[in-house]
């Protein structure tokens, strides 16, 4: 390989498109050898600077006496522009993103949100992000263990509140008639 050249990575999946119903949703898939390689890193950055990510998930995949991150960025379709937002990034619109019933379960974790932080004095995000309570709704977490993957909702976190998110979950489970099982929920 010539000085300067980019390093070839196989495990670059490109998009997948998906339809959910009416809710169309893109996967970009990217890896990054363990070791580190600026290239990679820099078109990760780049992907994630110019779409509009609803998550991403990462894992450590071990092939050999290889290691790479794997990671599947789920997006909305298009860019994220800065066209209205004066160079912010545009906020996620969960009502596109999750199915009828996981935003009326958002919601309800949003207001719940809403009443934790108002009665710690602290801002609505340092409880919860909008990513995080989209993902509770989405897999439908039923243990604190579950609450635990979700990027940055850890020990101290799920120890706090997540009895608290899961009884409206539970709830919402219930309401439903058990139409998603307790052990993530259905296949999305």
């Amino acid at each position: 390989m010539g000085s300067g050249a980019k390093p070839q990575r196989s495990a670059n999946c490109g998009d997948v498109n998906i339809d959910k119903l009416e809710n169309p949703v893109q996967f970009k898939i990217l890896s990054i050898p363990a070791t580190g390689d600026v290239y990679a890193e820099e078109e990760l950055n780049r992907f994630l600077r110019s779409h509009r990510a609803v998550s991403v998930q990462r894992e450590l995949v071990q092939s050999g006496t290889a290691a790479y991150w794997c990671f599947c960025i789920e997006h909305l379709p298009g860019s994220a522009g800065s066209d209205e937002t004066g160079g912010r990034r545009r906020r996620v619109d969960y009502k596109e993103v999750l199915s009828e019933a996981d935003f009326a379960v958002f919601a309800r974790l949003r207001d719940v949100r809403k009443e934790l932080a108002a009665s710690e004095a602290v801002p609505v995000y340092a409880i919860a992000t909008n990513e995080q309570l989209a993902e509770m709704a989405r897999a439908r977490s039923a243990t604190a263990a579950d609450l635990k993957k979700i990027d940055g909702f850890g020990e101290a976190k799920a120890e706090k509140y997540g009895e608290t998110f899961l009884a409206v979950i539970r709830e919402f489970d219930q309401a439903e008639g058990g139409e998603k099982n307790a052990s993530g929920g259905e296949p999305h």
